[in-house]
This record gives C-alpha cells, sequence and structure tokens, in this order.
C-alpha cells in the first residue's frame, strides 16, 4: 500500500494543492490533524483537499473536535480518535486531540494523558498508529528545547509496536523522525510524505 501522510495544515492553499496533486499516485492519505485554525474554518481546509480520490483516514488536531471532524469530512474519509479500522489486511487506529492537555485554552481539544491512554488501551494490535501528538521523547522538541509529547502514546507505542506511529502537533519538530523498539515514528507536518507498507 502507497500511502501519503500529512498533519497541521492549518488551512495552507499551496500545502493542500501540493497533497492534491500528490494524491493521484497514493493508495491511502492519512491526515494526522490541525485541518483548521483554533475551531475555525474547517469546512474551508475540507474543500482545499476535495479532490483527493483516495480513501482517507484523518484524526482531529487539538485545532477540531472529533465531532466536528465527522461533520465536515469528505466522502471517502474515515475519522479515528479512540477507534481502529482494517484497510486491505493492515490495521490502523487512531487517536486526535493535544495530548497532555495544552496551555492553548479553551479552543484547543486536548486530552489527559490518563484519558488518553484508556483510549490507547482499547487497541491491542496496529500496523500502523495515527496519533495528533507525538511521543514523548521523540519527534515533540519546541523551539526552546522542551519535551512536550505524552507518555501515553510512547507507552502505546512500546507495547503495540506498529511498523509506523505518525503525528504531528509540535511544528518545530516537523519532519523529525526515528524509532522506539522497531516502530518508526514520524513527525508528519504539512508536506508529501509517502510511505510504503506490505501486507
Amino acid at each position: 500500500m502507497k500511502i501519503l501522510a500529512f498533519s497541521d495544515l492549518h488551512m495552507a492553499r499551496a500545502r493542500a494543492a501540493d497533497l492534491v496533486a500528490a494524491s493521484a499516485d497514493a493508495d491511502l492519505v492519512i491526515g494526522a490533524g490541525d485541518f483548521c485554525n483554533m475551531r475555525n474554518g474547517l469546512d474551508q481546509a475540507m474543500q482545499l483537499l476535495s479532490d483527493i480520490a483516495a480513501p482517507m483516514l484523518v484524526v482531529p488536531g487539538n485545532a477540531e473536535s472529533a465531532s466536528e471532524l465527522q461533520a465536515a469530512a469528505l466522502d471517502g474519509t474515515t475519522v479515528l480518535h479512540g477507534t481502529g479500522v482494517e484497510l486491505e489486511g493492515l490495521q490502523f487506529f487512531g487517536l486526535g486531540y493535544g495530548v497532555p492537555v495544552t496551555p492553548f485554552g479553551d479552543w484547543s481539544c486536548d486530552l489527559t494523558e490518563h484519558f488518553a491512554g484508556q483510549l490507547l488501551d482499547e487497541c491491542s494490535t496496529a500496523d500502523i498508529l495515527i496519533t495528533h501528538s507525538p511521543p514523548k521523547g521523540l519527534a515533540d522538541m519546541t523551539s526552546d528545547g522542551i519535551s512536550v509529547g505524552s507518555t501515553a502514546i510512547h507507552s502505546a507505542i512500546e507495547r503495540l509496536q506498529p511498523r509506523l506511529a505518525l503525528c504531528g502537533h509540535i511544528h518545530d519538530s516537523w519532519g523529525h523522525r526515528g524509532f522506539i523498539g522497531t516502530s518508526e515514528v514520524v513527525n508528519l507536518g504539512p508536506t508529501v510524505n509517502w510511505f510504503e507498507v506490505g501486507h
């Protein structure tokens, strides 16, 4: 399966155009949250992606709620948030929102580490884990050098050992990648990222 993945589009028109153009070669498109800005413009963000013909799997970021994303989702799009799906023999599990709780205020959709852990415990197997937030200690550094990722997500990756753990959220770590055990962790950012995963 040839997968195109991104995060943190934040309604960037030129970035969306690049993703739409690249998607012609994708079997699946994954969006790891933050399509709009501060709970505003989600319909417009989806419209920017509306020419993507491939199936899409998305998780909500902290800039949109799960219910808002479900309501705005394009045809052929599956929203994952504490839920999983099987596609072409591969198991996908998704968890959105900011984890741990961010300092951004009432507009931000966040989860505590405890509740995130409970949702992740619902997953028994995953070939690809999609989260908005990165795991603690990897692809989660701010420009001040502070690690702000999630311990619950880190623990889930250690337990599940997915082939890929795809995330976003921390803009200063876009493009950063590394491994937790055998799992490759990638902070995607709003760029064209390709992955090929066999059955």
